[in-house]
C-alpha cells in the first residue's frame, strides 16, 4: 500500500457517494479544491483529517485501508444492520449469504 491508494481509495469511495470533489471539500470545511489537490497528488490528509474524511464517507479506517474489501460503504451499512440481531437471525443471514456466495 502506498500514498497512491489512500489518494484512489478517497476518490473510488466519494464517486460511489455521488459526491462532487468540491461538495465534499465544503462539506469538510475546507477550500473548494481540497479534495482535487489530495486527487491530483499535491497534497495529502493529515491523520486526523484522514479519520474524519473516513467518516464523512461511511466507513471506518479499517475498511478504508483493507484492499480485499471493494465495498467498504455497504459492508458498514451491512454492519449496522446486524449487530443487534439476534443470534438466530444472524446464523439464518448467514446461511443465506452462503448460498448465494456459491
Amino acid at each position: 500500500m502506498d500514498l497512491q491508494f489512500i489518494r484512489e481509495r478517497i476518490s473510488a469511495l466519494r464517486i460511489k457517494k455521488n459526491i462532487s470533489e468540491y461538495r465534499m471539500s465544503t462539506d469538510l470545511g475546507h477550500s473548494k479544491s481540497y479534495i482535487q489537490s489530495i486527487s491530483s497528488g499535491r497534497s495529502l490528509p493529515s491523520l486526523s483529517e484522514l479519520l474524519y474524511i473516513c467518516e464523512y464517507l461511511g466507513v471506518t479506517p479499517k475498511e478504508f485501508f483493507d484492499e480485499d474489501v471493494i465495498e467498504p460503504q455497504l459492508v458498514q451499512r451491512l454492519y449496522n444492520l446486524t449487530r443487534n440481531m439476534s443470534a438466530s437471525d444472524l446464523e439464518i443471514l448467514i446461511n443465506t449469504a452462503e448460498r448465494l456466495s456459491k
